[in-house]
């Protein structure tokens, strides 16, 4: 059996190599083979099978979801799980407000940075590249001019309040480069990165499992922009 939840952008793992042997097997080359890891070959192989089964436009984004990888598997002989949700889901490291810190490793600002940063936070999360990194660029260029150390706290809008942390600021300012409030971070803290939302990468990917759960945002990330204004650079900025 196949687990939905194993077979995700950036996964590695055994089921992710049934789903390669399968690709394969229907006609859809990976160039490196089966190697158990779900990169950007097996995405672009699982979009052409989804476009085979009738799949178009952004439904064919190379993620599988519970009723192509069914039909997959019933063309190549194996069942699926489809009762967990992917492993990349909000609050997968959920922290309680008091975990949160506010120390400033001091991340490398501007546009350069904030895209290299996004690519990681996308792997950690399971997001498609393609789709999180503008996403998540546009969203720094507008919430802190791209981690300009000027703008990393907010101290002005009416999230400005709570007692002052280590910081010097209160708890509840927005911060970091996509400016979340400490106790979104919290709720939608990625495991395995840093508890404060100064650290580029760990407020990029709360950020991510936020907009996923608040604005139905895709596992792959092809409805980011869609879904959320500020991170649409064609439309006007707006708060989310």
């Amino acid at each position: 059996m196949v687990a939905l939840a194993s077979v995700q952008f950036g996964s590695s793992n055994d089921d992710v190599r049934t789903v390669q042997r399968a690709l394969v097997a229907r006609g859809h080359g990976i160039a490196a083979g089966v190697t158990g890891s779900f990169d950007q070959q097996t995405k672009d192989a699982y979009a052409a099978e989804q476009r085979a089964q009738g799949y178009t436009g952004s439904d064919a984004d190379g993620i599988p979801g519970c009723k192509s990888l069914t039909e997959l598997g019933r063309q190549c002989g194996f069942t699926v799980d489809c009762t967990t949700a992917p492993a990349a889901t909000n609050g997968a490291g959920k922290l309680s407000l008091s975990q949160v810190t506010f120390n400033d490793p001091g991340d490398d600002s501007g546009r350069t940075a904030m895209e290299t940063y996004a690519k990681k936070a996308c792997e950690l999360t399971g997001m498609d590249a393609q789709f999180g990194v503008p996403a998540l660029v546009t969203i720094t260029g507008r919430e802190s001019s791209y981690n300009d150390r000027r703008w990393r706290v907010n101290t002005t809008d009416i999230n400005a309040h709570g007692a002052r942390m280590a910081d010097g600021h209160p708890q509840n300012c927005s911060r970091g480069a996509t400016q979340c409030i400490p106790s979104t971070f919290a709720t939608y803290h990625q495991a395995g990165t840093a508890t404060t939302p100064y650290d580029v990468v760990a407020d990029m990917c709360a950020t991510i499992n936020y907009v996923r759960a608040r604005y139905n945002v895709s596992q792959s990330g092809s409805n980011f922009a869609s879904r959320v204004q500020q991170a649409d650079p064609n439309r006007p900025p707006r708060g989310y």
